[in-house]
């Protein structure tokens, strides 16, 4: 995978944050943690991306006719069928 440098500015507050997590052995070098902070960052948006798409899913899929018990014996199911229940 090919590398791109990229030249980034912090406050002295933010690089003194850096330096600790560094000292403290978490990571060897800056390069490291920010990488480490964007790994993170595409996770944490993967998630929500997925979660945003199931509400758009359920909001348009209008008004169900089944009773809460009904959805609740679904769900049992479903869980059931697939080892989790």
């Amino acid at each position: 995978m090919a590398t791109i440098r990229k030249t980034i500015t912090f406050t002295e507050k933010q690089d003194k944050w850096i330096k600790s997590q560094i000292e403290a052995g978490e990571f060897t070098n800056d390069s490291e943690y920010l990488r480490d902070l964007v790994r993170h960052d595409i996770a944490k948006n993967t998630k929500f991306s997925a979660l945003k798409a199931a509400i758009t899913e359920g909001m348009e899929s209008g008004i169900s006719e089944k009773s809460v018990p009904d959805i609740m014996k679904e769900v049992e199911e479903r869980m059931k069928a697939d080892g989790r229940l």
